[in-house]
C-alpha cells in the first residue's frame, strides 16, 4: 500500500502544523489555562457572555470563529438588566413596554511572531542535542507563555513591576507594551478595586497610598468579599462547569504564592483545604485542573495559588479608577506608599466570576488557523530559523451596566482585583 507523502510546503503541511502547535500551547502549564469553557462560535456569542444574569460560564470565552467577521476586530454585547414595575389590575399596559438596551465593546487581533534560531550546521554537528527540535520547542514555550501573561495582564489592569527571566510581555514601560498587548490594558473599574486596610477591604485603588506591611490577606477579608459578591448591584456571575452537580456557586481567588503562604499560617489550614475537597467531590469535579495543585476554599470562594504574580514595589505608580470618575472610568495615578518597607509589595489577587475575559482568534494567511510554523535556511542553506505566528487578541471584558439608580456604570464584568501586602519570599 502507498503511502500519502505531505511535503513540507504543502498546505496541508502548514495546516497540520498549526494545528499541532495550537493543541501544544494550550496545553502548557499555566493557571489561567484551567480558566478557559467551551468555545462559542460569534452566533453563539451573545449567549454565552455578557447577559447580566446567572448562566453557565468559565473565565474565559473563546471566540473561535472570526470567518464571518471581516477586519481584526470582532464586537461583543452586553444585553442591559430590564427594570419596571408591574402594571396592576385593569390598568392600561399596551405601549407601556419596557425598551432594551445594550452595552458594546470591541476585541482586536494582531499577528504576533516569535522566532528562534536553531544555528548553523557545525553548532548542530557539535552538539549532542538535536538543535532543530529544541528551537522549535522553544519557540511553542514563548508562544504559550505569551499567551498566559497577556490573559494574566488584562485580567489585573497592569503589569506590575516583576521582571523575572520567565516574562515574555515586557515592563508597561516599553515601547512596545502597548502593541504586544493587542487591546487597551485597563486598570480595575472602581467598583471591581479593593484594597486590604487592616482588617476591612477599602473600595477603590487610592488606598494604595496608604498601604503598609499589616494589610495582608486573611480569612476573615475572604468572609467580607462574599459579603461584597452577595450585595453587589451588578453581581458577579459565579464559576459554572459541564459536569458540575452541586448547586452551590463558587468564584476563584487567584493569589500569588507569597499571598498564600501568609493564608496558610491563618491556623485554620485543616478547614480551608476541607472545604476544597468536599466542593469537589459533591459537584464530581474532583478531577477538574482547577481542584488540583494547591488550593482552597473558603465561604464559598476557590482559592488557587497562582504561578505569577502582578506585584508593586514601595514608590510605584499604579493607574486606578478614583470614585469621582467612577462614571467614566477615567484612569489617573496613585503611587504606592514609599513607606511600605522594602521587604514587603503590594500583590494583586483576582476574584474571577463567569465571563471575565474574550480570547478571539484569526486565522493565519499560510495555515488557515490560529497559530503557524515557519523555516527558513539562511547562509548557503547552512542555518536554519524557526518562527511561530499567531492571530489572536485579548481583552477583558468591561461594559457600561446601570446601577441600582439606573446610571451606566463601566464595570468589568466578571473579574474582582483586590489588592493586599505580602512580604516577599525573595527580593524581586
Amino acid at each position: 500500500m502507498s503511502q500519502t507523502n505531505i511535503g513540507k510546503t504543502a498546505a496541508q503541511a502548514a495546516k497540520l502544523f498549526g494545528t499541532a502547535l495550537f493543541a501544544q500551547a494550550q496545553k502548557k502549564t499555566g493557571t489561567l489555562r484551567n480558566m478557559t469553557g467551551n468555545r462559542p462560535s460569534m452566533s453563539e456569542v451573545t449567549n454565552k457572555i455578557g447577559k447580566q444574569q446567572t448562566t453557565p460560564g468559565m473565565p474565559i470565552v473563546e471566540i473561535m470563529d472570526l470567518s464571518q467577521t471581516a477586519g481584526q476586530t470582532i464586537g461583543v454585547d452586553c444585553i442591559d438588566i430590564v427594570t419596571a414595575k408591574p402594571i396592576m389590575g385593569d390598568k392600561q399596559a399596551e405601549g407601556k413596554g419596557s425598551k432594551l438596551s445594550f452595552s458594546s465593546m470591541d476585541v482586536s487581533v494582531d499577528q504576533w511572531t516569535f522566532p528562534v534560531s536553531a544555528g548553523g550546521r557545525m553548532s548542530q554537528q557539535r552538539v549532542t542535542h538535536d538543535l532543530r527540535k529544541l528551537a522549535m520547542a522553544s519557540a511553542e514555550g514563548l508562544a504559550a507563555r505569551y499567551f498566559e501573561q497577556r490573559n494574566l495582564v488584562h485580567l489585573a489592569g497592569a503589569r506590575g513591576s516583576v521582571n523575572s527571566g520567565d516574562w515574555v510581555v515586557p515592563l508597561a514601560n516599553d515601547p512596545d507594551f502597548a502593541e504586544i498587548m493587542v487591546n487597551d490594558v485597563k486598570a480595575p473599574t472602581f467598583n471591581r478595586h479593593f484594597v486590604v486596610s487592616g482588617s476591612a477591604l477599602v473600595q477603590g485603588g487610592q488606598e494604595l497610598a496608604n498601604v503598609d506591611s499589616t494589610d495582608t490577606l486573611k480569612l476573615s477579608h475572604i468572609d467580607q468579599v462574599r459579603n461584597i459578591i452577595d450585595n453587589l448591584d451588578l453581581t458577579l456571575q459565579p464559576i459554572r462547569m459541564d459536569g458540575d452537580r452541586s448547586d452551590e456557586p463558587f468564584w476563584c481567588l487567584l493569589v500569588p504564592a507569597d499571598v498564600y503562604s501568609s493564608l496558610l499560617t491563618e491556623g485554620q489550614l485543616r478547614a480551608f483545604q476541607q472545604h476544597a475537597v468536599n466542593r469537589a467531590q459533591a459537584g464530581n469535579l474532583a478531577g477538574h485542573p482547577l481542584f488540583s495543585g494547591e488550593f482552597g476554599m473558603w465561604n464559598g470562594i476557590l482559592v488557587k495559588k497562582m504561578q505569577r504574580a502582578i506585584r508593586f514595589n514601595q514608590g510605584d505608580v499604579v493607574k486606578h479608577v478614583a470614585a469621582a470618575n467612577a462614571s467614566t472610568a477615567t484612569e489617573t495615578d496613585v503611587t504606592v506608599n514609599a513607606s511600605l518597607g522594602a521587604n514587603f509589595a503590594v500583590n494583586r489577587c483576582l476574584l474571577l466570576g463567569a465571563q471575565a475575559l474574550a480570547n478571539a482568534y484569526g486565522k493565519d494567511s499560510a495555515s488557515g488557523y490560529h497559530y503557524s510554523w515557519a523555516e527558513k535556511k539562511a547562509n548557503f542553506e547552512r542555518e536554519s530559523e524557526f518562527a511561530v505566528f499567531g492571530v489572536e487578541g485579548s481583552a477583558k471584558l468591561r461594559f457600561n451596566v446601570p446601577d441600582a439608580n439606573g446610571q451606566k456604570v463601566p464595570t468589568d464584568h466578571g473579574v474582582i482585583v483586590i489588592d493586599v501586602a505580602a512580604q516577599k519570599a525573595i527580593n524581586a
